[in-house]
């Protein structure tokens, strides 16, 4: 077996097709196919299923590419590390975010990173699931990740880079846009915009509604936070989300919440990590990140939500 049979089979499982999987590899599409072929009979399974819409992996497929992505995306990082020179880096950057952390913050980091090295290849995806996140972690599969708490199994070490202030998000029209920031006891029967089930997000959410006493009424969940901002402005219901998640355009319609609510945000790498990592921890560090508000409102002082880093996770300051 080879990393070049890997990217093969990766290529072909995200693209659906031998053919749009040589396309994008620049190979002809009988060399794809012969390394796939090749591919399985070494291991003596079958990684792919023919139907009407394409190739999918099957069971035992699946099982493999996770493993081969891990490889894949090791070989990579160490490729990068070894040619990465005083002027420029080469490679792939892998960055993960928790849904609705860094989301000006990161694509300004990032921006000025492709700016500084044009050659560095830099994949983002943004990933509510936080079971799925600590998997991704757990495996090394990630460079760096944005999240609000370091999974402490992982081999990850953790960067406080400030904070989230949530808002609240109305509608054109609504009765509280009149205040400028809103008792969250005043939201007692409308309507939410929620999260996913399974999103730290509305892990937050939830919380909140719960610790306040609220009893929502949910009008639909949603996956994006820009979604949720657009629904909720439209009327449909109120959402809370980081202050930095609300799109252009819609800032008139935020308002900050009472007592208020925030959440911690750390940047995860791995100890010793290569100049890539390094070099993009340091461009978040010169962003502009909230500091946790000052809890009021509370007989014991106590935040309306926080999410307290574990010591044993070894979060740095800073």
């Amino acid at each position: 077996m080879s990393l070049r049979q890997y990217e093969y089979a990766l290529a072909v499982a995200e693209e659906g097709s031998v053919t749009a999987a040589a396309e994008r590899l620049h190979v002809a599409q009988p060399s794809v196919s012969q390394q796939i072929r090749s591919l399985e009979r070494e291991l003596g399974v079958t990684l792919f299923a023919r139907t009407p819409t394409g190739l999918v992996p099957t069971v035992v497929g699946r099982a493999f590419l996770r493993e081969a992505e891990v490889a894949v995306s090791a070989w990579r990082r160490a490729r990068a590390t070894a040619r990465a020179g005083a002027d420029e880096l080469v490679g792939e950057l892998v960055v993960t975010a928790q849904m609705g952390l860094g989301a000006r913050q990161l694509p300004d980091a990032l921006a000025a990173l492709r700016r500084r090295f044009p050659r560095l290849e830099v994949t983002v995806f943004e990933e509510p699931n936080v079971a799925e996140l600590e998997r991704l972690a757990r495996q090394g599969v990630l460079d760096l990740a944005l999240m609000a708490t370091l999974c402490e199994e992982g081999p990850y070490e953790g960067h406080r880079l400030g904070a989230e202030e949530f808002v609240v998000v109305l509608g054109e029209g609504h009765r509280l846009l009149a205040a400028d920031r809103v008792e969250l006891g005043d939201l007692a029967g409308e309507p939410w915009v929620r999260f996913d089930r399974d999103s730290a997000l509305d892990g937050v959410l939830r919380d909140v509604l719960r610790d306040n006493g609220l009893a929502p009424t949910t009008v639909a969940r949603v996956s994006q936070t820009a979604t949720a901002v657009r629904w909720a402005a439209h009327g449909l219901g109120v959402t809370l989300v980081p202050v930095s998640a609300v799109p252009h355009g819609h800032c008139h319609l935020v308002r900050p919440v009472f007592p208020a609510v925030s959440q911690p945000v750390v940047a995860a790498i791995r100890p010793g990590a290569g100049p890539a990592e390094t070099a993009l921890l340091d461009l978040l560090r010169q962003q502009t990140w909230c500091e946790t508000p000052s809890p009021r409102g509370r007989p014991d002082g106590a935040p309306v939500f926080s999410q307290p880093i574990p010591p044993a996770a070894g979060v740095r300051a800073g």
